[in-house]
């Protein structure tokens, strides 16, 4: 198995940073996921779009081009030998010795490697559970920094109840969930979150508000109550790796008629047949 550091492909044993990154010892660098089906990279370009303005709001400098980081990506996956899956891919602003502020001049470290992923078909099918919780987070949530310590606190809370994923809300109004993106329909309407700094404007969320209106769905990018949330006829998430999964119990109580919604099943279609089209596969 095949990792990239710094541009080069190593065996993933002789992979490592120094111990004293900033990612390491700051979580100072930015990331991004990317899905890979039957050995694609979908939506490639936007997410290295993503990871350079991400790198950009935080004052490091990538040095590579998007071209020449997508060639590698594309090389990784192929030697990796990759169907299904998907690539992590992380730059920090280098290694230096440890204090709050940084020099100018570090070389910044990227790194990246391949994973796989099981696709949550029983999720997506029959719906998943979810939980709500207070948002704490700072309030640059725009920028897909390494500092998630306060998702992967409300993520295990989600965990431990059972519950697939935990939508956060902040001053009564619903922003994301710990690693997705919220949708809720009411009266037909999908609301959602409008991509500001207090959510990550996902790669699927962009396609899935393109599908909607391709498909006739009534869209409003506009911060969803939390009376609205859970009167809501329908709730789904998305992100890379889950695609699409319908909410259908939140807290505990039924959402709607406790089962996947139309509104959900039709978006879901199409991005599955997006997805065939695009990269002209089965996904």
């Amino acid at each position: 198995m095949k990792t990239l550091v710094n541009g080069q492909l190593v065996d993933r044993e002789e992979a490592a940073v120094d111990i004293e990154d900033r990612g390491y010892q700051f979580g100072d660098g930015v990331y991004e996921v990317i899905r890979v089906y039957n050995g694609a990279l979908f939506g490639l370009r936007e997410h290295i779009a993503r990871l350079f303005r991400s790198a950009a709001e935080i004052g490091i400098t990538l040095p590579f081009s998007a071209e020449d980081i997508e060639w590698d990506l594309q090389k990784l996956v192929q030697e990796n030998k990759l169907i299904d899956g998907g690539v992590y891919i992380q730059t920090t602003r280098g290694k230096a010795p440890r204090k709050h502020q940084y020099d100018e001049g570090l070389e910044p470290q990227t790194t990246a490697y391949t994973f796989s992923v099981k696709k949550p078909e029983n999720e997506q099918k029959a719906g998943a559970q979810a939980i709500t919780a207070e948002d704490k987070r700072w309030l640059r949530c725009d920028i897909k920094s390494l500092n998630l310590l306060y998702n992967v606190m409300i993520k295990q809370k989600a965990y431990e109840a059972g519950a697939y994923e935990a939508v956060l809300i902040r001053d009564g109004a619903v922003t994301e969930g710990t690693s997705s993106n919220v949708y809720a329909v009411i009266n037909g309407t999908v609301r959602t979150h409008p991509a500001n700094e207090l959510i990550l404007n996902g790669i699927t969320r962009m396609k899935l508000l393109e599908l909607m209106k391709e498909n006739d769905i009534e869209v409003r990018e506009k911060a969803l109550t939390e009376d609205e949330l859970r009167d809501a006829d329908e709730i789904f998430i998305s992100s890379t790796t889950a695609e699409l999964i319908p909410i259908v119990t939140l807290d505990g109580k039924p959402v709607g008629s406790g089962v996947p919604g139309p509104v959900a099943k039709t978006i879901q279609e199409a991005f599955q047949s997006h997805i065939q089209q695009e990269l002209g596969v089965q996904s």
